[in-house]
Formats: C-alpha cells, sequence, structure tokens
C-alpha cells in the first residue's frame, strides 16, 4: 500500500506531550550520522546514512509527519537516561510497578573498508533487569523529510520499507505487524530476557540482513570498547573531568570519518526563539567551529581528530583566487562541496509549531573574515602539538594571508552571520590579526619562507586600528563594530585570542561594561538586536560558548572565585546527560540546534583553563 506523502503519525493520544523539550534526548552515532533518542525511548531525529541526508525519523521537526522510531514500556513509567560510562552508548531505563526495563540504544562503528563499512546499522536492545515488563514498539519512518511516499512489507522475517530515493531494512526478534506502511510490537520481557531491532540502510552492495541476539551483544560490546579505547587518548586529568569527556565525546560524535569533517551540530531548525524564525541548518563545515574543535581537542591530546580535520580542508577544500566572500567560503558541505542552497520545507510545522524548517544555508556566501584567524590559529596549534605542516600547507597559509593583508579593512557579515547588512565588525578585524600573527610566529618558528616585513606592517595596522576605532571612550569599552557603541560578547575574545593582556586597564573596563549590560546570571547574550538590528524579527537567548568565553576571561583577569562560581553555574545548565543546544532561554532551556559543537569546545577550554589556574 503506498503512503500519500505528509501521511500523518499514528499517534497514542495518552502518550503525553506531541514534543519533548529540545534538551530531553540523547545523541548516538556512528561517525556519519547521528539520533536523538528522546527520555521517552522514542528516536525522532535520524538523517540516513549521513549528516546532512534528507531525514527518516523527524518527529522532533513535526509530530505528526516527521516519522519515528518509539520503544517503550507499554504501561505507566518512570524513565531514566544516562550514558554506558566513558561511551556513547544510551540507556534509557523504564520503571515500571512491575518491574524494570532498559533500551539500550547504539549505532555500531567500524573502521571496516569493505562493502559492510555501508550499512550504517541502528541497534536497540530492549532488556528486562528486575520483574516483568511489557513494551510497545512503533517504526514509522518517513523518508525524505517527510515528503516522500514509501511502501513497507515483509521480506524473510524482516520489514522492508522503500522509498523511491532510500530503503531501510528492520529486523527484530520479536513478532512485528506491518500495515503496508509502519510496523509495530507489543511484546512482554521478563527478568533477564531481552528483544533486538536492528534498523539498516540497504540498497546497492549491501543487503538485508538479520541481527540476532548474540550478534547485537556482540556489536554492544564492540561498541563500547571502541569508544572507551578512543576516550583513553585524552590527558585531561583536572578537575570537572566527567564534563569534559563528555563534550569530547560528543565533539567526536560531530565528526565525518570519510573526510575529517567537522558539523556544527547535527540537527537543523531547532528553534533560537521558541515560536520564532531563527532556525538554521547545521549539518555543515563551518571553518571556523571545526577550527576551534581542533584546538579544544589538541588541548586534550586528541591529535587524530585534528589530523583529520587539516586532511579535510588540504584535501576537499582548494583556497580560490578570491571573490566577494574570499578565498575560503566560511563553511562546505562534510564532503567539500561549496553549493548549500537553502531553502524551506513547508510540509514540516517546525519543533513546537517553530516555522520555516530550512535545510541548506544561505549564509555560505556571506563574507566573514574571522575564519582566517580561527583556522591559521589552529594549523599553528597543530603543527606546535600534534606535528609539522608540510610545505604545500604552508603555501595554502601564505596564500590566505596574503588575501587577508589585502581584505582585513573590508565590512563583512561578522561571526554571528547577521543578514542586516555588513558592518566593521571588531571581532573580524580582531580574527585577521590572529590570522597574520600565529602566521608570523609559525614562520619564524620553523625558520619557513614568509614576507614578513608587509605580515609584520599589517599585522599592526589592525592593532592600530582596532585600539583607535574599536574603542568607545563614553562606553569604557571595546564595541561590536568601528566607530559604534554597541556592545558585543565576541570581543571577549580579545585576552584568549593573546590580543590585549586580560589585566589591561581597557579590558577590565570593558569586561565591566559587558558584565552590567549582556550578563544575566553567568548567562551571556551575544548582543542587544534591539540596539544592532540583525535582520530578523524577535529576541534569543544566552550564548553558551559566550558564556564559557566569560569564564575564561574572568579567569584570565585573576577573577578567579567569579570565574569558577560563573562556569559551576554554566554546569547546571547542562541536560542530564551532560548535553548543551547553542543557547539557553529566559527560564534556562535549551534553544538551538542541539548538541553544539561551539558550546562543548569553550566548555573543554574554560575548564582546562580554570583548572590549570586553580593549580
Amino acid at each position: 500500500m503506498a503512503e500519500t506523502p505528509f501521511q500523518s503519525l499514528p499517534r497514542d493520544a495518552s502518550a503525553g506531550p506531541r514534543y519533548l523539550p529540545i534538551a530531553d534526548h540523547g545523541l548516538i552515532g556512528d561517525l556519519r550520522s547521528v539520533a536523538l533518542v528522546g527520555t521517552n525511548g522514542t528516536i525522532d531525529w535520524y538523517c540516513s546514512p549521513s549528516f546532512d541526508s534528507p531525514s527518516v525519523f523527524a518527529a522532533v521537526l513535526d509530530a505528526e509527519r516527521g516519522g519515528c522510531f518509539e520503544l517503550a514500556a507499554a504501561v505507566a513509567a518512570r524513565t531514566k537516561q544516562f550514558y554506558f560510562p566513558d561511551t556513547n552508548v544510551l540507556i534509557t531505563r523504564f520503571f515500571t510497578e512491575d518491574g524494570v526495563g532498559e533500551v539500550q540504544d547504539f549505532m555500531p562503528v567500524t573502521a571496516d573498508t569493505s562493502r559492510e563499512a555501508g550499512r550504517h546499522r541502528l541497534i536497540r536492545r530492549v532488556v528486562c533487569v528486575r520483574g516483568t515488563v511489557p513494551f510497545r514498539a512503533l517504526i514509522a519512518p518517513r523518508f525524505n523529510y517527510g515528503a516522500d511516499p514509501h511502501t513497507a512489507r515483509t521480506q524473510d522475517g524482516l520489514v522492508l520499507f522503500e522509498s523511491p530515493q532510500r530503503a531501510l531494512a528492520l529486523t527484530s526478534s520479536v513478532a512485528l505487524e506491518c500495515d503496508g506502511r509502519d510496523a509495530r510490537a507489543d511484546f512482554k520481557l521478563a527478568e533477564g530476557e531481552t528483544a533486538v531491532f536492528a534498523l539498516d540502510q540497504v540498497g546497492g552492495e549491501v543487503a538485508p540482513r538479520g541481527c540476532a541476539c548474540a550478534e547485537a551483544e556482540h556489536e554492544f560490546n564492540a561498541t563500547v570498547a571502541y569508544w572507551r579505547r578512543w576516550l583513553q587518548q585524552s590527558r585531561y586529568r583536572g578537575r570537572w573531568r566527567e564534563m569534559v569527556h563528555r563534550s569530547a565525546l560528543t565533539l567526536k560524535l560531530l565528526t565525518y570519518a570519510p573526510t575529517g569533517a567537522i558539523v556544527a551540530a547535527p540537527t537543523t531548525s531547532l528553534p533560537e526563539q521558541p515560536g520564532g524564525e531563527r532556525n538554521w541548518d547545521y549539518r555543515y563545515v563551518w571553518v571556523r567551529d571545526a577550527a576551534f574543535c581542533v584546538y579544544a581537542l589538541l588541548r586534550l591530546g586528541f591529535t587524530g581528530e585534528a589530523e583529520a580535520f587539516m586532511g579535510f580542508m588540504t584535501t576537499h577544500v582548494s583556497p580560490g583566487c578570491g571573490d566577494g566572500s574570499g578565498p575560503l567560503q566560511i563553511m562546505y558541505g562534510i564532503d567539500g562541496r561549496s553549493d548549500l542552497p537553502e531553502r524551506e520545507l513547508p510540509q514540516l510545522e517546525g519543533h513546537q509549531g517553530a516555522a520555516p524548517v530550512r535545510v541548506g544555508n544561505a549564509a555560505a556566501g556571506q563574507l566573514q573574515l574571522d575564519i582566517y584567524g580561527a583556522l591559521i590559529d589552529s594549523i599553528y596549534l597543530f603543527d606546535k602539538w600534534a606535528q609539522p605542516i608540510s610545505s604545500d600547507q604552508w603555501d595554502d597559509v601564505c596564500h590566505l594571508v596574503a588575501w587577508v593583508c589585502d581584505h582585513w579593512d573590508q565590512p563583512d557579515e561578522g561571526v554571528w552571520e547577521t543578514r542586516g547588512g555588513r558592518k566593521n565588525f571588531l571581532y573580524s578585524r580582531l580574527m585577521c590579526w590572529v590570522a597574520i600573527e600565529r602566521a608570523i610566529r609559525l614562520a619564524n618558528r620553523r625558520g619557513l619562507p614568509a614576507d614578513l616585513t608587509r605580515w609584520c606592517r599589517c599585522r599592526d595596522a589592525i592593532y592600530r586600528r582596532i585600539m583607535d576605532r574599536g574603542w568607545s571612550a563614553r562606553r569604557g569599552a571595546f564595541v561590536q563594530y568601528e566607530d559604534g557603541e554597541v556592545l558585543d560578547a565576541s570581543v571577549l575574545m580579545m585576552p584568549l585570542a593573546k590580543f590585549i593582556a586580560p589585566t589591561d586597564p581597557k579590558w577590565l573596563s570593558t569586561l565591566d561594561a559587558l558584565t552590567g549590560e549582556l550578563v544575566s546570571d553567568s548567562l551571556v547574550y551575544r548582543y542587544d538586536p534591539q540596539a544592532s538590528p540583525d535582520g530578523l524579527r524577535g529576541d534569543e537567548g544566552t550564548f553558551s560558548i559566550c558564556s564559557f568565553w566569560y569564564v575564561e576571561a574572568l579567569v584570565r583577569a585573576g577573577r578567579l572565585d567569579e570565574g569558577r562560581l560563573a562556569f559551576e553555574k554554566m554546569l547546571t545548565y547542562a541536560n542530564h546527560l551532560g548535553l548543551y543546544a547553542e543557547e539557553i532561554g529566559r527560564t534556562g532551556e535549551q534553544q538551538g540546534n542541539f548538541p553544539q559543537a561551539f558550546t562543548h569546545l569553550s566548555l573543554i577550554s574554560a575548564a582546562y583553563n580554570l583548572d590549570r589556574a586553580l593549580g
């Protein structure tokens, strides 16, 4: 039976709220894609076979039309969710009157280069740990963001879901009912009993294959061993180790193993404001975000990920001859593609009705000068902490620095990707200074050929320009853009980037001004959209990377007690698993795409520097 497009899901009216809060989710993945698993046991976000593929399950963006994989106790139950220690294997536990059961969710990670490497398997093990527990499952995929019709049929003991572009095979150790569109199961487990569901992408050389309980247990143990083996590389032994390592594990989940790309977040269009229009697709490689990730992972000792990202930039991204947006785009696809057209999906209502749902990102064509500083700083640190860069990589650096020397004084869209027109943003100037300054350091340390006379002249000119036109005597602060008076939290990077001494009187005055205007009990707003219109309607929450930058700024200024308190407060805003979205709303809820690389990398940096300062 063919499904009509935009088919609604068969919902149980007693199943609870239509949408879980963004924070009520855990994340699993296989370094190619991820799935979000709600605290109610429902997978309501999953794109296959890769991060930026069209969704199979997207109930987080439309409860009726998005598609989901429900698996939960069939009776009233309390739930708790946690990660198997030191792994990305997620456990959702159900406490009922008659027993305790749990769902173990994971995606096997493989280094296999054979045709089996294309399997992209998602495994859900159900275990009764005490008493007896009845369970109910509903597997209701909605292909291509709910736009494509599909059929479902049984074949050799499994259910095959087929759409024009994609096919999935569901195997289960319990009996499944198929109505031509969805699959269901009702079953009861006694103490010690296990059931298994495995969902595979099939087609091409990957044929449907069963997944017996013994195989699922083997895959479970192998996946646990993989994540623990990876985490053992960490050199971090300081305070808040559990939160730091959870952030590292999360950043690893956001890496795309085939190319070394690192995505900004694994979701699209989770709103920055409830019911608002600030909904963007973050499933791409922002040069800035990925470069900052390299810094955070190098700090902990994970050189492999840094090397893989450098390989991505070398293999898939070639500095061009320069156009309106410079020799580099601000973002790329996970395969290095540069064309990321933005469009809206009218068939999806958006999370809790926050439309539009967007895929692609029109900001790819923006000019954001700060990316050159972020990238060259990460190259400098990679050369210093991991391995020397190659002569070809140095040639690329020289090409980029020459372009920055020619173009640093242009207006641009800035780090926050505003859609309100270009300005002479201070942060863009700051990171152009970083680009040139780090290249000079690298050339001097390695004795590499460089036009040092010109580079030094440009570096010094940027410094003078920031000091002359980025400082407002009336505000007693460095400001958002030249000759303005609007405050912006991005200037918190000034001492972090070593542009200004963290105890310089001008900086301390700026820190006080930011504290008075943009800080709300340790939480930091990026800027005031009313004072600095960004081309979009509505407000937004506090920006979590800025909150962790604020912690670092306090620490470097010698205000250790304040910095530690602000950091500890930020930790209380994490979800139950230690995960963060992009922003935090007025009542403490997570807002924006989830989880966000920006937030987790800045947590690592703040923890590292605070721990070192505390001794």
